[in-house]
């Protein structure tokens, strides 16, 4: 299985945590069907608040429980409902949490539920597309990459250190620098090689907060001036810490597309029931999608996921997110010395869930893969089928925007947006049709939004991919 994840940093404990996960056996236990629960965990060491239990059946349920008189025909009606809902679905289970201090309605949104799409006119139907090929891919891969990059708590979307300096102040930006290249493999086809280096910087945090007093210790307060970070030309990253090596060849998990997007993740998550006595087992694996943008930009998201208790207990370690450009190709002397002009990903501003709500021309392409005889699924290693449509498709807004740090205890049952600087959004979610979703957007100012998302169906099989280009309709606006 291509979908394993192995610990991407060894000097530092708290770098560890921009990839933050550890391999571990998975061909023991799986996540269930029969009443998953997706939550979120807290690997800096901060205590995880505490949540309560949803099942599928809704308020029904918990309503039950606070009957007095056990023999109710109410009750045993809510049971035998709740009962039914959790074979249909997989259920999750969000926890709760307690803010310090209210901000007003102006502050910045940082989770919500999501947001409903609705398709308004089916301008193509389905139909079938190439499948690109593969050393056009790696083509497009190749090169010398320069980025800037951070990690998130999954459970609020707040910046989060990932490095300390060597005054134990906590750093919560870093500089990358991505080598690239295409390699012969072992076989007679190419692979593709990359080595990230990588150095820390930023001690004061997310910008929007500079101004302000936190009450957060992983946060230090800061002055009314403006906060100057070092430039990306001040390092040379060629001699800093590696990050991460690996090599990526045609494995079975990785999906991509014509402008060099692609999905990367396990094929098949098994789903068998769970072993108590087996509790300390729980595989972990590495979900990366890639956005690309014009050709010489791109985003990648990293969530780090955790399947306990035989896959009933979803939990999502770490979120870490990367903006790379292009600056030259591989075998071009001094071509690390090229101009990069990123921000780093604390200096930008977040989206708000208006930008996106209205209406939107989606060009969507799918990757679905065929699973034709159980040899073939137990193995790993379907063929996929390509797919494309056009829709006009309208987006509402999410019914609970969250305005982390308020003083009530906010339900986060519902809460599954993240919304992060740079026009980035990330959510895992699970319908009620059980398929559990992995999805990353990457909103433009223009008014383009690109979309990939990733799904598994309740017998732990990759359902389907999709890379969406998403347009916004602005002819009502003034130019």
């Amino acid at each position: 299985m291509q979908g394993h994840c192995a610990d991407a940093c060894r000097s530092l404990a708290l770098s560890c945590s921009l990839l933050g996960f550890r391999l571990r056996d998975y061909r023991q236990t799986s996540f269930s069907a029969s009443a998953t629960r997706v939550s979120c965990s807290f690997a800096g060491g901060g205590k995880l608040p505490h949540g309560r239990k949803r099942s599928a059946g809704g308020e029904e349920a918990v309503r039950a429980k606070k009957k007095d008189n056990v023999w109710s025909i109410d009750n045993e009606l809510a049971s035998r409902q709740a009962e039914d809902e959790k074979s249909k679905g997989l259920a999750r289970r969000r926890k709760r949490v307690k803010g310090g201090r209210r901000r007003n309605k102006d502050s910045t949104i940082l989770v919500s539920a999501a947001m409903l799409m609705e398709i308004e006119t089916v301008l193509q139907t389905q139909e079938p597309v190439i499948r690109p090929s593969w050393d056009t891919f790696a083509s497009s891969l190749s090169g010398i990459w320069k980025g800037v990059g951070a990690v998130f708590s999954p459970f609020t979307a707040e910046l989060e250190p990932i490095a300390m300096d060597y005054q134990n102040k906590n750093l919560f930006d870093c500089y990358t620098l991505s080598r690239i290249e295409k390699v012969l493999s072992q076989g007679n086809g190419f692979q593709i090689h990359r080595k990230t280096n990588w150095v820390a910087l930023n001690p004061h945090g997310e910008a929007q907060k500079h101004g302000q007093a936190s009450h957060r210790s992983c946060i230090p307060e800061a002055n009314d001036t403006e906060v100057v970070l070092p430039s990306y030309e001040s390092f040379d990253l060629s001699l800093r810490e590696v990050l991460e090596e690996d090599s990526i060849s045609m494995e079975p998990g990785l999906v991509f597309f014509e402008d060099g997007s692609y999905s990367r993740g396990p094929v098949i998550i098994p789903v068998r029931e769970y072993d108590e006595s087996k509790y300390f087992l729980s595989p972990t694996f590495k979900f990366e999608q890639c956005l690309v943008k014009g050709c010489h930009k791109r985003l990648r998201i990293v969530h780090t996921i955790e399947f306990n208790e035989g896959g009933a207990n979803i939990q999502i370690t770490r979120l870490a997110i990367y903006e790379e450009e292009w600056v030259s190709p591989v075998n071009l002397s001094g071509g690390e010395d090229a101009i990069f002009n990123l921000k780093p990903i604390s200096q930008r501003r977040r989206t708000q869930p208006s930008e996106l709500a209205g209406s939107w021309k989606v060009f969507e392409v799918s990757a679905a893969p065929i699973f034709s005889d159980a040899e073939e699924a137990e193995q790993g290693c379907p063929p996929f089928v390509y797919l494309c449509m056009e829709t006009l498709k309208k987006r509402s807004l999410p019914g609970i925007p969250s305005y982390f740090g308020e003083e009530e205890v906010l339900d986060m049952n519902d809460v599954t947006v993240l919304w992060l600087p740079g026009g980035v959004t990330a959510y895992v979610d699970v319908n009620k049709e059980g398929v559990l979703c992995i999805g990353v957007g990457w909103y433009s100012d223009e008014g383009i939004n690109l979309v990939m998302e990733r799904d598994y169906g309740m017998d732990g099989k990759l359902k389907e991919v999709r890379w969406k280009s998403e347009v916004q309709r602005r002819w009502n606006q003034s130019p």
